[in-house]
């Protein structure tokens, strides 16, 4: 019985990490194939010593539409705090894929805002 040999495919990987308050990822569209992507976004801010009224908030959209919100009081005076979230998302073959994720603050600072998405094979 033969065997059919799978083409050596590495697993598309898409990062942009900024210093501000908005992060874009553009994930161009595959013709040939469907995609499903792990997204993974990450907040870190630096609170200020002597803000008790601090905080923090992620949106994440995709392709325009609101996907995730989130609003927390910053924690660790003069330290980092953060927020994070997680999804899949499958990209049927052909079209691109757009990711934006925007942060907002009282307080506290944007140190990083992360966009990355993996392909899961």
């Amino acid at each position: 019985m033969a065997s059919r040999a799978k083409p050596d495919s590495k697993p598309e990987l898409w990062r942009t990490e900024v210093g501000d308050a908005v992060a874009v990822l553009n994930i161009p569209g595959a013709l040939k194939r469907p995609r499903t992507f792990d997204i993974d976004v990450s907040l870190l801010v630096r609170v200020p010593e002597e803000n008790a009224q601090a905080w923090h908030e992620l949106t994440l959209e995709i392709d325009g539409k609101r996907q995730w919100h989130r609003r927390i009081a910053s924690s660790c005076p003069g330290q980092t705090d953060g927020l994070d979230y997680h999804c899949r998302v499958v990209l049927e073959a052909g079209p691109a894929l757009r990711i934006r994720a925007v942060a907002g603050t009282r307080g506290a600072v944007v140190q990083r805002l992360l966009i990355e998405a993996r392909e899961d094979l």
